[in-house]
């Protein structure tokens, strides 16, 4: 009996071991179909992220795409509407081109006689130019020459100058003349020859004499008020330059302008005695001053007899 009980209870143990090992063989092979399982699902999340990220990079590029398109569709309306304002404008020309080709003899005569005036005027401007720089370089070789020639004397007492497009030689009275006197020194004799030399270098230049004085009043047996004094100190210079040094008296013209030009105030003793003065202004001829002036003479008229 016993045997028998034993050889039962072997049996269900050895069939216990049996289930077991089966279970544990089943448990595995489910864990290795679940991680299978996993990674497969792992893999479609993934593929599934990628797909998201790639769609919405379609998305944007299609948005990218849209704009372009809207923005060549403003490009080609703005264009069609340029070319419709291009034909417009065409016809407009083409119209008023039509006008121009039946324009009177006349007018097209009119037009060209025009067109030579303005030619002769542009001429004329280009002629009187060219005349002014060559009349400008002159006035600048005159001055190099006057200052060379009187570089020895005292600048409070002799100045050569440029105004108004002339030059200007001022020449104090205290070298020139005694005090209310028209009558020139040894002294000045000297400075009006060596002004001579020049002018008479420039025979193509006429030259004015002017004297001024201070405005003080003067009044003595030989001259009867400043007007008088300064007419005589500028004639006395023209006479000196004409007699002793040969220049043309035809080229000379002699002037008063008592004290009523002044160049400084006549309030200090230093004023005063900048405006007793002789000026010799060295001119360009008045004959060709005036024709240089004159306007061109037109095209139209010009072949006329």
């Amino acid at each position: 009996m016993k045997k028998v009980g034993f050889f039962v209870l072997s049996i269900i143990f050895l069939t216990s071991c049996v289930s077991k090992k089966k279970f544990l063989e089943v448990q595995n092979a489910h864990a290795e179909s679940k991680a299978v399982f996993q990674g497969q699902l792992d893999n479609c999340e993934s593929e599934k992220t990628a797909l998201a990220k790639e769609l919405e990079n379609c998305e944007r590029q299609l948005a990218v795409r849209t704009s372009e398109l809207a923005n060549e569709q403003l490009k080609t309306r703005s264009l069609e509407q340029q070319m419709e304002y291009f034909k417009a404008t065409n016809t407009n020309l083409l119209d008023r081109l039509s006008d121009l080709s039946v324009l009177s003899k006349s007018g097209a005569e009119s037009i060209k006689k025009s067109l030579e005036a303005l030619n002769e005027q542009n001429k004329y401007i280009k002629d009187l130019t060219t005349s002014m720089r060559t009349k400008d370089s002159l006035n600048l070789a005159l001055v190099l020459n006057l200052k060379r020639s009187l570089g020895d004397l005292n600048d409070e007492d002799v100045t050569v100058e440029v105004k108004k497009g002339v030059v200007y030689i001022s020449l104090s009275d205290k070298m020139l003349f005694k005090s209310g006197s028209a009558e020139i020194n040894a002294r000045a004799e000297e400075v009006l020859g060596k002004i001579a030399k020049v002018v008479n270098d420039h025979k193509d230049l006429d030259i004015l004499v002017e004297g001024h004085t201070d405005n003080v009043p003067i009044s003595n047996a030989c001259v009867t008020d400043n007007w008088d004094l300064s007419v005589k100190r500028s004639t006395a210079v023209v006479r000196t330059l004409q007699q002793k040094y040969k220049v043309a008296p035809e080229r000379m013209t002699a002037g008063g302008r008592s004290e009523f030009v002044p160049k400084a105030t006549n309030a200090t003793p230093q004023g005063k005695s900048q405006n007793r003065r002789t000026e010799i202004i060295i001119l360009p001829k008045l004959d060709q001053f005036f024709q240089l002036l004159e306007p061109p003479v037109p095209a139209a008229n010009s072949g006329k007899k």
